[in-house]
């Protein structure tokens, strides 16, 4: 029988699931936090707390100021002394930051999503930045204090986020020691950041994705002006006390990173920040899902005995620890890999295209995962679980926007295959899956792999979705045997 205890925090998941934990007693001290203050002070905004915006002061003046209540400040804030963004760069890993991630996603997974474009901020700075520009605008993302800047990542646009060469109608034109950006953001995760990185078209760069750059946008101008405006912020289905908005950029005054021609490769590289961080997430928020119903399976009566010693229930609940076990080596995986990989540059190393394939296998399955257990939970509640008062539907709520956020799950099929065609990376899986796996299934699944990449162009992609799954989960149950 499957001991259900590991299920009661997410310190104790990870123990049961790491050898090594980074940071563990600064963990359990943020636990602690969580459970005395957090747990009260994440319930309380989840509805009254959502934020709203002024637009103007007294005098008439556009100050686009994204108003919070007071304790949403007091839980942010604590995560980023904690160091869920400047850990990164200080030493030189993401294993604490995402090790933080987990932890406080268990308790409230909307507030990662400011962490995580914060960090998808600091780290192309730093990479790819002048050195003027380091010294201008790192330190403050790195600060340790409740002083630090928050960061952005503004790619989509009204056409969508997907294919961006296509959607991102954004222009920018030299002046100077400069770019003016003009255009329009419709979907700004954190729209009262002190910097976003920003993706935008320079004047006379080719079409498609390859005439891309990436720049970097400060709220204020030099002369302390505003330097974008927030059109307005949207009423969505979950994350409601980050601030999501539309944003007009007029003549905005912004820096390139890297290179003019090579914009596309610093995006995605922000992009797999945050589809990595979208997996730890989701492995998080399907264990407090997964919690909160055996806190009420443990209490409830049903037919003259607790819900949770009837042996279907029960055998639910072990086989999803299973899954949830799974879900999380797949997802600690990626994390693990782009650990490896996160400072190279282009042209990648054969590492980083592995990276890339689990990266987009970890961000589709445990996704799903997700929605699926904040359902399940949902239903273990009963008609309570419909009740927003009692909290289990937050947690669907939440996982709904897993799956959408950073690449739908079509976008991680296509560009898992796009990866396993070009770039081979389903051979150096196999090679790694060899290790733990009886080399018959090994093989068997490699050649399922290859019959599929064989196959005409538009049957390949029709048929993805079967054998990607199938990828997925065979995966994460292989890499879980790695952690009993």
């Amino acid at each position: 029988m499957t001991d259900l205890n590991e299920l009661r925090s997410p310190l104790t998941f990870l123990r049961s699931r790491l050898k090594d934990i980074p940071h563990h007693e600064l963990l359990a001290t943020e636990e602690i936090w969580w459970k005395s203050e957090g747990v009260a002070i994440s319930h309380a905004i989840d509805r009254p707390g959502t934020p709203w915006l002024r637009m103007f002061d007294r005098d008439g003046k556009r100050v686009d100021e994204i108003l919070y209540p007071r304790e949403y400040q007091t839980m942010l804030r604590r995560g980023y002394r904690s160091g869920v963004v400047w850990r990164a760069l200080e030493e030189k890993s993401l294993l604490p930051t995402y090790a933080l991630m987990y932890n406080i996603s268990f308790y409230d997974p909307g507030i990662c999503c400011p962490y995580t474009v914060s960090l998808g901020t600091a780290v192309p700075l730093a990479k790819y930045g002048s050195a003027e520009l380091q010294a201008r605008f790192l330190p403050q993302l790195l600060r340790q204090d409740d002083a630090v800047w928050q960061g952005a990542t503004w790619m989509t646009e009204i056409k969508g986020g997907s294919d961006l060469g296509a959607a991102v109608e954004t222009v920018a034109r030299t002046a100077g020691d400069a770019w003016l950006l003009t255009g329009e953001k419709y979907f700004t995760s954190n729209a009262n950041a002190e910097l976003a990185v920003v993706a935008a078209r320079p004047e006379g760069a080719a079409p498609g994705v390859r005439g891309l750059a990436l720049f970097l946008v400060p709220c204020y101008r030099k002369n302390g002006e505003l330097n974008y405006f927030i059109r307005r912020l949207k009423d969505k289905i979950a994350t409601r006390s980050v601030p999501t908005g539309e944003v007009e950029l007029r003549e905005s005054e912004g820096y390139l990173l890297g290179g003019a021609d090579t914009g596309i490769y610093l995006i995605l590289e922000v992009l797999n920040l945050s589809r990595v961080a979208n997996s730890v997430v989701s492995v998080a928020l399907a264990q407090r899902a997964m919690t909160d119903a055996l806190s009420y399976a443990e209490s409830r009566v049903a037919f003259g005995k607790l819900i949770l010693d009837h042996p279907l229930l029960r055998h639910q609940f072990e086989n999803r620890t299973k899954t949830l076990r799974s879900a999380f080596a797949l997802a600690w995986e990626s994390v693990q890999l782009l650990n490896e990989v996160w400072m190279e540059r282009a042209p990648y190393s054969e590492r980083y295209h592995l990276f890339r394939l689990v990266a987009h296998l970890a961000k589709y399955w445990t996704a799903e995962f997700a929605v699926d257990t904040a359902k399940w939970a949902m239903e273990v509640h009963g008609g309570l679980g419909v009740l927003a008062e009692y909290g289990a539907e937050r947690w669907l709520r939440e996982a709904m926007i897993l799956a959408i956020w950073e690449g739908t799950p079509h976008r991680q099929m296509l560009d898992g295959l796009e990866v396993m065609e070009r770039k081979h990376a389903h051979k150096l899986l196999f090679r790694r899956l060899a290790e733990l796996a009886p080399a018959n299934e090994v093989q068997e699944m490699e050649s399922e792999v290859e019959q599929h990449l064989k196959l005409p162009t538009r049957e390949k992609e029709a048929l993805a979705e079967p054998l990607f799954r199938k990828l997925a989960v065979f995966a994460a149950e292989t890499l879980a045997v790695k952690s009993r």
